[in-house]
């Protein structure tokens, strides 16, 4: 595995362990129980997709990343600070996370582009169609509180 693949490997998953935690964040601020359930089954979605890009990465004698950034942690309790002092914090928290699911979606296809055929384009597109539902799910929610 080449070292530019290393670091956009490692770079998902920091990006999806980071927005995993946005996600249980999120569902212990709602106010919805039925939303706080689909919040916890997208972590739980992206918890498998993380597990299964550090098994890849593992498999190709690579430590990976299991952790996030200080900024990503920061990032999350400035997000939670700004969505506290919204009237409808459900809707905004929704909204929030369709933007950085749409993000993760993105960063996954553009690594995609760069990295050579092999293994871990494999595991990539192998968690596409995984992140791809979490983004209609996430992107539906949006649509129905009017974003």
């Amino acid at each position: 595995m080449s070292l530019e693949s290393r670091y956009l490997c490692n770079g998902l998953i920091r990006r999806s362990i980071e927005l995993r935690a946005l996600y249980r964040h999120a569902a212990v601020q709602v106010s919805e129980p039925g939303l706080r359930t689909v919040l916890d089954e997208e972590a739980q979605s992206l918890t498998q997709v993380i597990g299964e890009l550090q098994a890849q990465m593992r498999k190709h004698d690579v430590t990976p990343v299991t952790r996030n950034r200080m900024l990503g942690d920061a990032r999350r309790r400035f997000d939670t600070w700004l969505l506290r002092a919204s009237p409808r914090s459900d809707d905004a928290w929704i909204r929030l996370l369709a933007r950085h699911e749409q993000g993760l979606l993105r960063a996954f296809e553009r690594v995609l582009a760069r990295v050579a055929p092999g293994e871990v384009t494999t595991a990539l597109h192998r968690q596409l169609p995984r992140l791809q539902s979490i983004h209609l799910d996430m992107h539906s929610l949006a649509k129905a509180v009017g974003h």
